[in-house]
């Protein structure tokens, strides 16, 4: 448990102070509804179900505050550049912006659950008081105020008029169910499967966050659930006239009690929501003016394994390292952006993507410029935004651990590296640098053999050939290519990639990595960063939680994992 706090403390405390809201909300508006005065003749009709709906729906308010937040770039993208001095676990926060952003979701989606089952109680109570005629207090107060007055508390005014009738007619029910039909589209687009296999759903039904806001902000305008007005409340206090609307002989009531009168709950969404908006807008605006800024393609390169690297220019293009941009490809869609991680260095005199194809998106671009008919395609950038790549060179000893095309952020790293050696940069707090890279297939090592054979040279001829440890190793091979490793193992050169560094067969004992680091820097302070799958994540996780120490004087991992 000790180990697990040195890297998950703030997000715990985050989480926790989030969930303290919502369960502080939810009960004190539950309570509020279920006690107030104001609502004692609605309690009557509808019982605890007032209360359930009522308090889901402030809790729904305050989670539809935050699901903008997280998605904000250019806001966190600030934060971390604003946050530059402060403490590693505040930056660190800001990697789990996904992570809180589906959190957040989660909980809407249980609220509105909550929200939806209330309601539908309440509107069969509603029913069926307008239904009695059995002279009791539910019956009385459905039947007042029932002529064309708007001062009535029931909503239902006839016997012929049904639940499903008010929930498809009024304002309040035919916005609940479109928000609620848009949210449950947004998350199930979400699985982790659909947005792997399907980018192009997710994408699209996401953007129904624009109907769901919009439907939240009118949901309450008719004010169907109501309370008892505060004028009528000074005058006839429940407490004292519920009994005499019960036992009143035609429209005589009790000399100090008359009939109560009822007005709408003001509606409140858009109070909790407008900022948050407004934000977003800004962020929109942003992005849609920079995307629209000329960019210039200056090299295109085919890779194997078909990967396509894209070199480009952009005026007042700044980067670091990790960084990631958006691109659109306006000859494929007009609407879809997709992220990929910049491999360029700042130093470099452009900036650079490899794209992979994991999809029809990217199987169409990669398609477009190999053809190049009749011209190479335009490409929009958005971007970059910042990841958790760009703290590398704020520890002392760094982990970078790659699978596959997840190489990218750390081909930043490793190029930034050599420049800075090119230029004797004194001001690297790093002195080592551990880099993993795990691969399928061999064809994928030729992406960045050149910047390995570079970075091999170059710590040589500057005397520091240990700061880099690098580890190749190839997941997926037959026999032959096992073979033939063996063969000429002797040899100066790796068969496989022609670099120094054997290729190893298989996958990481990540508890041996660990230990050995571990061994070699008792004192320090080491650095984890993975660009991959989350089984992956998962068994670093636990690798940092097991090897650091509470000890401030002793070894400590802190993870982070690149996400967009």
């Amino acid at each position: 448990m000790g180990n697990w706090l040195v890297n998950h403390w703030f997000p715990a405390l985050v989480i926790a102070a989030w969930l303290g809201i919502n369960i502080f909300l939810f009960v004190y508006y539950f309570l509020m509804f279920d006690m107030d005065e104001k609502f004692y003749y609605t309690r009557e009709i509808l019982g605890s179900a007032l209360a359930w709906a009522r308090a889901s729906a402030k809790c729904l308010n305050f989670n539809s505050m935050l699901i903008l937040l997280p998605v904000c770039r250019n806001l966190l993208s600030f934060l971390r550049g604003a946050c530059s001095l402060c403490r590693r676990t505040m930056r660190k926060q800001l990697d789990h912006n996904l992570t809180f952003h589906k959190l957040v979701a989660y909980m809407l989606a249980l609220m509105t659950a909550v929200h939806t089952i209330a309601h539908l109680f309440n509107l069969e109570r509603y029913n069926d008081s307008q239904q009695a005629a059995d002279g009791s207090l539910s019956s009385v107060l459905s039947d007042l105020h029932q002529d064309g007055s708007d001062k009535w508390l029931n909503p239902i005014h006839s016997n012929s008029t049904t639940p499903a009738y008010v929930t498809f007619t009024s304002i309040p029910g035919l916005t609940g169910v479109i928000i609620t039909v848009a949210l449950i589209l947004m998350v199930t687009s979400s699985m982790e499967f659909i947005r792997r296999s399907y980018f192009e759903v997710f994408w699209y039904t996401h953007h129904l966050f624009i109907i769901y806001f919009a439907g939240l902000v009118i949901h309450g305008i008719a004010g169907l659930v109501r309370g008892q007005t505060e004028e009528s409340l000074k005058k006839y206090s429940p407490q004292r006239c519920a009994q005499y609307l019960v036992y009143r002989d035609g429209r005589s009531t009790h000399h100090h009690c008359k009939e109560p009168e009822f007005g709408g709950i003001p509606t409140e969404s858009w109070k909790w929501v407008l900022a948050p908006i407004l934000l977003y807008v800004f962020e929109r605006i942003l992005r849609f003016w920079r995307s629209r800024q000329r960019v210039v393609i200056t090299k295109v390169v085919t890779h194997p394994s078909k990967v396509l690297e894209l070199q480009m220019h952009k005026k007042g293009f700044n980067m670091e390292v990790g960084q990631y941009i958006f691109i659109n490809c306006p000859s494929i869609s007009l609407l879809e952006w997709h992220p990929f991680t910049l491999t360029s260095a700042p130093e470099d005199n452009f900036f650079s993507v490899h794209i992979r194809a994991a999809g029809d998106w990217t199987e169409n671009v990669i398609d477009a410029f190999q053809q190049q008919k009749p011209k190479i395609p335009r490409i929009e950038v958005d971007g970059p935004f910042g990841t958790a790549s760009e703290d590398v060179f704020q520890y002392e000893v760094a982990m970078l651990i790659g699978a596959g095309i997840g190489v990218t952020p750390f081909a930043s790293v490793l190029k930034s590296i050599w420049y800075k050696f090119q230029h004797a940069d004194q001001s690297l707090k790093t002195k080592k640098i551990y880099f993993y890279w795990l691969c399928r297939d061999t064809g994928a090592f030729a992406w960045f053999n050149d910047l390995l054979v570079s970075l091999e040279q170059e710590m040589e001829e500057s005397g520091k050939a240990g700061f880099l440890n690098y580890r190749l190793f190839l997941t997926g091979w037959d026999n032959s290519i096992a073979g033939h490793a063996v063969l000429n193992f002797d040899t100066v050169t790796d068969v496989v990639t022609g670099l120094k560094q054997k290729t190893s067969f298989g996958r990481p004992m990540w508890s041996n990595e660990f230990s050995a680091v571990a061994t070699a820097h008792p004192k320090s302070v080491v650095g984890v960063f993975l660009c991959g799958p989350e089984a992956l994540a998962k068994s670093l996780q636990k690798c940092c939680h097991q090897y650091s120490r509470l000890d401030p004087r002793k070894v400590k991992f802190y993870f982070n994992k690149e996400n967009f």
